[in-house]
C-alpha cells in the first residue's frame, strides 16, 4: 500500500529528468550550450520531437531565471523561440502564455543614478558593474523578443508581429536600458496596439529628458503611426499628451515642432497637398532637427498623396548614369 502511493506520487520522467538537468546546470555554473549536447535536447530536436524539446527549454529557461541566471536563462529562451521556428508552431495562445512567463522572469533592477563621486573609486566601480549588468540583461531580452515577433509574424500573427511582444520590448526597454533610445523604443510602442500607455511613457519621458527632446519624442511618434496609416492613434495620443501635459509642462503647446505635428493631423484629414508641402517649407527649421522626420514625412507623402519617394540615388549619380 506504503508502495503503490509513493508510486503514484512520483513526477513524471520527463519532469524529474528536465529538472535534474538544470538543477546540475545551475550548480556547476555550466552554459546551456556545455551540457545540452550530451543531454536530450537536441536529440528531440533531431528527432523532431518539437514538443518535448520545447517543454525543456521552457523548464529551463524559468528555472534559470529565477535563480538569477540571466545569460544561460535568454539563451534557452531564445532556443525555445528557435525551436518554434523549426517546428513551424501557429503563434497561439498556449505558447504566447509560455513567453510571456519567461518574459516576466526577466528581472528588473534600478539602475542607480549617473551622478556619483568620481573621486571615490568604489562609487564608480559600482557605477559600471551595475551598468555593464543592464545592459546585458537588456541585450539578452531584446535577443530573444525580437526573434520572438519575428517567429509570429511568420507563423500565423500580424505582418509587422504580435502587437503585445512589442509592448514587453518597449516597456523593458524604456524601464531597463541605462541609455534611453527613444527611436527604438517608439518604433516597438506604434506597433504594440496601446497608444495610452506610450502616452504615458512620452509624458514620463518629458519630465526626464533634456531640453528639447520632449517635443522631439512626441512628433516622431505621432509621425511614426501616420507613416504606418494609423491616423487614429495619432490624432489618440496627440490628444492625449496635450491633455495629460498642459498642467505639469504648459511650454509644450509653443513649441513650433508641436504646432507643424498638430496642424499636419489636421491637414492629412483632407486632399491637401499643397498645403502639405507648405507646412513642410514653413516649418523646415524644427523638422530638420532630426532626419528621420524628413524620412517619415516623405512616408506620409506616399502614403496620404501617393507622392512618389525620391531615389537617393539620383542627385549623387543622375548625371553619370545619363552620361
Amino acid at each position: 500500500m506504503s508502495r503503490e502511493r509513493t508510486r503514484r506520487e512520483l513526477p513524471p520522467v520527463q519532469e524529474v529528468g528536465t529538472l535534474l538537468l538544470f538543477r546540475f546546470l545551475f550548480e556547476f555554473d555550466l552554459s546551456p550550450f556545455e551540457i545540452h549536447e550530451p543531454f536530450c535536447f537536441r536529440r528531440y530536436v533531431t528527432a523532431q520531437r518539437f514538443s518535448e524539446a520545447l517543454d525543456i527549454l521552457f523548464s529551463g529557461s524559468c528555472l534559470e531565471l529565477e535563480h538569477g541566471l540571466v545569460n544561460c536563462g535568454a539563451d534557452l529562451a531564445l532556443l525555445f523561440v528557435d525551436t518554434l521556428v523549426k517546428a513551424k508552431s501557429p503563434c497561439n495562445d498556449e505558447t504566447l502564455d509560455r513567453i510571456r512567463c519567461m518574459f516576466k522572469l526577466f528581472p528588473r533592477v534600478p539602475v542607480p543614478p549617473h551622478l556619483v563621486d568620481v573621486s571615490d573609486d568604489d562609487d564608480v566601480h559600482n557605477l559600471q558593474e551595475s551598468l555593464g549588468e543592464a545592459r546585458s540583461r537588456v541585450e539578452n531580452l531584446t535577443s530573444f523578443l525580437r526573434a520572438a515577433i519575428k517567429w509570429s509574424a511568420e507563423f500565423g500573427g500580424p505582418s509587422t508581429g504580435y502587437p503585445e511582444l512589442h509592448a514587453m520590448l518597449a516597456d523593458y526597454l524604456y524601464t531597463e536600458c541605462p541609455e534611453l533610445d527613444m527611436v527604438r523604443i517608439s518604433r516597438h510602442f506604434v506597433r504594440a496596439e496601446d497608444p495610452e500607455k506610450f502616452a504615458s511613457t512620452l509624458i514620463n519621458f518629458m519630465g526626464r529628458c533634456y531640453p528639447g527632446e520632449d517635443d522631439l519624442a512626441i512628433a516622431r511618434a505621432v509621425l511614426m503611426y501616420l507613416s504606418m496609416g494609423n491616423m487614429k492613434d495619432a490624432n489618440l495620443i496627440m490628444d492625449e499628451i496635450k491633455k495629460q501635459a498642459e498642467a505639469k509642462h504648459p511650454e509644450f503647446s509653443e513649441s513650433d515642432l508641436i504646432q507643424f505635428t498638430s496642424y499636419l493631423l489636421e491637414t492629412l484629414q483632407r486632399d491637401a497637398l499643397p498645403l502639405f508641402n507648405m507646412l513642410r517649407v514653413r516649418y523646415k527649421s524644427c523638422i530638420d532637427r532630426e532626419p528621420l522626420l524628413n524620412e517619415l514625412l516623405d512616408e506620409i507623402a506616399q502614403r496620404f498623396y501617393g507622392v512618389q519617394r525620391k531615389n537617393p540615388m539620383e542627385g549623387m549619380f543622375g548625371d553619370i548614369f545619363k552620361v
